[in-house]
């Protein structure tokens, strides 16, 4: 029985499920939407809901509300979209200036600084700003479950995307997954298999049809109106 169980623990310590939720929730908030298994979703999604909730506190003036959103969920550097190539190219200390200041504080807004074209910018600043800001007149539900009909490999876990309201962007085929490999070519056998079927039906039906024309006399022919006493006749003379 499962009285006064009141939330998942999917097989993990205490330690380990808070991590997964902050993992889960900073990637929403950073690329807008994830896709996990079912039952991470359904258990990522209150708490996603609570921090989007006491960021609009916190926008308000809420002292209580940023330390909770601290407490919560633990900070990341985001780089910008555009400037992820360039990231990419750089060394690693060059990205560990973008990423701190010489304190070793995180930049917090992404703007440049200094000398430097552009920083990072950490995910609760994106929270407070941009997360918040979208949702500030709407009373609730800032997140959509969306289920993909299909499974992961290797454990076979039922997929499903969580995404931000307002970023309404299709998860791809809902009720056509896409093909493996596997099921490519077997299509193209199954193909292949009744279309030489079709085949060999219309020539049996040809043949048979041939067969009958041969057994059967021309029209006009002297031959079909010929008798033995015809026969007869002709050696009576």
């Amino acid at each position: 029985m499962r009285h006064r169980v009141k939330a998942r623990k999917l097989n993990r310590t205490s330690s380990h499920h808070k991590a997964m939720q902050r993992n889960l929730a900073q990637s929403l908030f950073q690329h807008g939407r994830i896709t996990t298994t079912l039952e991470k979703a359904k258990d990522v999604r209150p708490f996603v809901e609570r921090l989007i909730t006491l960021a609009r506190s916190a926008r308000q003036g809420s002292i209580t509300a940023r330390r909770q959103i601290h407490k919560l969920m633990s900070d990341r550097s985001l780089i910008p979209a555009e400037r992820q190539s360039d990231y990419d190219d750089m060394s690693l200390a060059k990205r560990d200036k973008v990423l701190r200041a010489r304190s070793g504080r995180r930049y917090r807004t992404g703007m440049p600084k200094g000398k430097l074209p552009f920083t990072g910018e950490t995910i609760t600043h994106r929270l407070l700003t941009t997360v918040a800001e979208k949702f500030e007149g709407r009373p609730g539900g800032f997140t959509r479950l969306i289920r993909l009909g299909r499974r992961r490999l290797g454990d076979g876990g039922e997929l499903a995307m969580l995404q931000l309201v307002g970023d309404e962007e299709s998860p791809g085929s809902l009720t056509k997954p896409e093909r493996s490999a596997r099921k490519v070519r077997a299509d193209a056998r199954y193909a292949l298999a009744i279309k030489l079927a079709k085949q060999r039906r219309g020539g049996k039906a040809e043949g048979g049809k041939g067969g009958v024309a041969t057994a059967e006399a021309p029209a006009g022919d002297a031959s079909a109106d010929h008798t033995p006493a015809d026969d007869a006749d002709k050696s009576a003379e």
